[in-house]
């Protein structure tokens, strides 16, 4: 063997004869482990200047290439001068380290641990494997964005090992062996639901029954505290099982109770009349729901286990079926969706890492959720998205090279289109333009292939691109009426429920409450039907927007008005979303006084959040200091064309008649008459400045005065 290198702790190299080969700097030794992560793709040097600094210096590519010459004088000290390298190569725009998988520690760790041997040789592969680590895998490098995702691969690998160990050793009888190691793996990880099943199975293996319910009602009580949480079902039928004094369990018997084994349901007395005799009303109503929920958790336990074996670890299905799931997710409530956004990018950087554009394309495709809010939860996130969507457009075949190779266009074009779809809803409130380009192009190819689910992901992000300039809620009406109809009929469920928050946002504008009532409660409907918790924020802040705008009408806005609002404000607890809530229970308050001829709130504490340009000169009005409110309105910021375009310029225009800016008049004027026959801010669907016709009415009126 050559030069072996090691990234499962500090990154180093070492010679044939295991001598450590001198790197040089950490600059050095980032490009050999970005190289090492890239897993002999190559990467580009325009991407290791990125990656290696933050603000690039200028001859950072000069820096790069001699950064290379000298690793490969280090590698490959005896390569004749002039010789092409062998090992870290020069390949058209970029570097790549040319080895094979027993010159890395980590991909050779990776061969054991996914590997099916017989329970004696997993010992002691295992046991060798984990003594490769020196320290956390990339060890120097835990800061820097490119390694995340394969440093917690690796970390979870090692898990895994620990893990794949202890039951080759309850396998082979050695259980009391396994224990310490068990013992300190749950201190150390104690969110690991297997780890505390497997310590349990140890612990009764050796005769120790009540340490073994000890272990268990230790995880019972962690779980549920720190979490919320409570023990999985292979947990819950092994404590059943010792409970029940079980005969002590051989692994790998399949014809007896195997405790804690995940894919084999345990039937309990009670359950079997309702099992086997659906007729009988063995159990009351009222346990019927727990019933099926306990049969749902049994269903997904060995659905999964059963994927778990079948599937390889570094399978590329599994970065499709974790896309899938965290689709699933981002709809369950509030928890869902940030675990699901925390863990997108990191499959994204996966798929990338693995060098196949068409699996990366659908990795990226394959989260369609749909989006209401025209501004991000997390917009470095979103950034990220959208740079790897691009990158993905680019390394796409084109048309022609795709018939060259075979590739179906009609798939190629799916791929494109998803791509562009998700560039365009990540780009939300972009100005560039490239958001509703993409948009529009998704939808051009969208619109002549038959995938309605497709389309119904293309007008999503269609509609997020539908605020170039005010007055635009028809517009987006009839995207929302095309959703509605388009996914009803196909039986896309929470396309169907944006199609009617879009229109409960249109109707609203339009001034049309009627109409956005309906749509709001055909959303709740669906979602009390198909478990979609997060709608509700959106059709409770709306109601108290329909409730503040009938007060209007009827020339009040009452103690009723601020209740219903401050019980949409309690609803966003939780929720989320960080890119609806921040600010938005201040903007909802501004709205409501100025609706009622008051001034701006000017508690120092408020957190007016990204609304802040555009409320501060009404603050300073409020404050009485007008030369401020003059100085900060001269320097607003142009705002965001989305769900608040039109609320913005409103606040823009009252502060700008009170301190007589006339050029801002004008602007503001100009900008808000495409939206006359408007509500000001409620195609937001949640709050409202009152009708545009009346700013424009006081702009024109200020306009005119000599």
């Amino acid at each position: 063997m050559g030069v072996v290198f090691g990234v499962l702790g500090p990154v180093t190299a070492w010679d044939g004869s295991g001598d450590v080969i001198a790197l040089k700097g950490p600059k050095h030794r980032a490009v050999l482990a970005r190289l090492i992560v890239a897993r002999g793709r190559v990467v580009p040097v325009g991407r290791l200047v990125d990656d290696l600094w933050i603000d690039p210096p200028v001859g950072a590519m000069g820096a790069v290439r001699t950064f290379v010459a000298a690793l490969r004088r280090a590698v490959e000290p005896e390569r004749p001068p002039r010789a092409p390298p062998r090992v870290l190569v020069t390949e058209g725009p970029g570097y790549a380290l040319r080895v094979g998988s027993r010159e890395v520690d980590a991909w050779r760790f990776e061969q054991v641990v996914t590997a099916s041997r017989p329970a004696g040789e997993l010992v002691a592969s295992l046991d060798e494997a984990l003594g490769w680590w020196r320290g956390p895998a990339y060890a120097e490098f835990a800061d820097e964005g490119w390694a995340r995702a394969e440093r917690s691969r690796l970390a979870e690998l090692r898990l895994r090992a620990v893990e794949r160990l202890a039951e080759a050793k309850l396998d082979l009888g050695r259980a009391a062996e396994a224990v310490p190691d068990l013992d300190a793996h749950v201190a150390e990880h104690p969110w690991r639901e297997d780890a505390w099943r497997l310590l349990a199975l140890a612990l009764y293996h050796t005769g120790r029954q009540r340490d073994a319910l000890a272990v268990l009602r230790r995880a019972r009580t962690l779980l549920a505290e720190q979490l919320g949480l409570d023990p999985g079902p292979a947990l819950r039928r092994l404590e059943e099982d010792i409970l029940r004094q079980a005969d002590r369990p051989v692994l790998g018997e399949p014809d007896r109770p195997v405790l804690g084994e995940p894919d084999r349901p345990v039937l309990e007395e009670a359950d079997r009349p309702v099992l086997e005799e659906a007729d009988r009303p063995v159990l009351g109503e009222a346990d019927r729901p727990v019933l099926r929920e306990d049969a749902a958790a049994r269903v997904w336990a060995r659905a999964t286990a059963a994927y778990d074996r079948a599937v390889a670890s570094g399978a590329r299905a599994r970065l499709e079926s974790t896309v899938g799931i965290l689709r699933d997710l981002a709809v369950t409530g509030g928890g869902g969706l940030e675990a699901a956004r925390e863990q997108r990018t990191a499959a994204i950087a996966a798929a990338e890492e693995l060098g196949d554009a068409e699996l990366t394309a659908r990795v990226i495709g394959a989260y369609d959720v749909p989006a209401i809010w025209t501004r991000s939860d997390d917009p470095r996130q979103a950034a990220e998205v959208v740079a790897a969507a691009e990158r993905t457009l680019t390394a796409l075949p084109a048309q022609e090279h795709a018939r060259a190779r075979n590739v179906p266009t009609r798939g190629r074009d799916v791929l494109r289109a998803r791509l562009l779809a998700t560039v365009a809803l990540e780009s939300r409130g972009d100005r560039s333009g490239r958001g509703r380009e993409a948009a529009l192009e998704a939808e051009r190819i969208a619109r002549g292939l038959d995938d309605p689910g497709l389309l119904a992901f293309v007008l999503n992000g269609v509609y997020m691109q539908t605020f170039q300039r005010a007055g635009l809620a028809p517009e987006r009406d009839e995207i929302g009426a095309e959703l509605v109809g388009l996914a009803g009929r196909h039986g896309l469920v929470t396309f169907e429920v944006l199609g009617h928050l879009v229109r409960v946002q249109a109707r609203s504008a339009l001034g049309d409450f009627a109409g956005a009532d309906r749509h709001a409660a055909a959303a709740d409907e669906l979602a009390a039907r198909h478990e979609l918790p997060l709608v509700s924020v959106f059709t409770q802040w709306y109601r108290a927007l329909r409730l503040a705008a009938s007060s209007e009408a009827a020339g009040e806005v009452n103690a009723e008005v601020d209740a219903a609002y401050q019980d949409a404000v309690a609803r966003l607890d939780g929720a989320g979303m960080p890119g609806l809530e921040s600010g938005l229970p201040a903007l909802s308050r501004l709205c409501l006084r100025v609706r009622q001829g008051l001034p701006a709130q000017t508690d120092a504490r408020t957190d007016w959040g990204p609304y802040e340009p555009w409320v501060r000169p009404l603050v300073s009005l409020a404050r009485g200091r007008r030369s401020e409110a003059l100085a900060t309105l001269r320097r607003v910021p142009q705002p965001p064309r989305d769900l608040l375009f039109e609320a913005m310029w409103c606040l823009i225009a009252r502060a700008a008649i009170a301190v007589d800016d006339r050029e801002l008049m004008r602007r503001a004027h100009s900008e808000l008459v495409p939206a006359a026959g408007e509500l000001a801010g409620a195609s937001s669907g949640l709050i409202t400045l009152g009708p545009v016709s009346g700013y424009l009415d006081d702009l024109s009126t200020a306009l005119d005065r000599a």
